[in-house]
């Protein structure tokens, strides 16, 4: 019994752990971030540079547990954001900005598409509620 009892709370000790360490990254009260350019309804060549800003947040490379941190991530033509749970997605349309750059070049396809950023923690996790920026529209040419 006292084998059963000792695996059981080990068990919960390990259970309760690792939810910890997936647990979302408070908010900073009042962080903010948002697409300096280009402007909502630009038109853009298919190579552009996106802007990208942080009010009430600070930016470190991913990896820094710094508190009140974290980097951008860019959404192009995403609909849903990103689990709150999990790492945000790196592929073509969630692009990982890891040493806390305020800027990217983009390459897309001619069309409508948008933008928007999402800042996550030092392990990619969105923060707890999310930040995100206004999602803007871009006509590429």
């Amino acid at each position: 019994m006292k084998t059963f009892m000792s695996r059981a709370a080990l068990a919960g000790l390990l259970l309760g752990a690792s939810m910890l360490a997936t647990a979302a990254t408070p908010a900073p009260k009042g962080a903010e971030v948002s697409i300096v350019s280009p402007a909502d309804g630009a038109t853009v060549p298919q190579t552009f540079i996106v802007k990208f800003a942080v009010e009430n947040v600070a930016l470190a490379p991913a990896g820094d547990v710094t508190k009140n941190t974290g980097h951008h991530h860019l959404l192009i033509d995403v609909d849903k954001l990103p689990a709150k749970d999990a790492p945000i997605p790196n592929d073509a349309n969630h692009m990982h900005f890891g040493k806390a750059q305020t800027q990217a070049e983009v390459k897309l396809t001619p069309g409508k598409h948008t933008l928007q950023l999402e800042l996550g923690d030092s392990g990619h996790l969105p923060f707890d509620p999310p930040i995100v920026s206004k999602k803007i529209t871009v006509n590429v040419k």
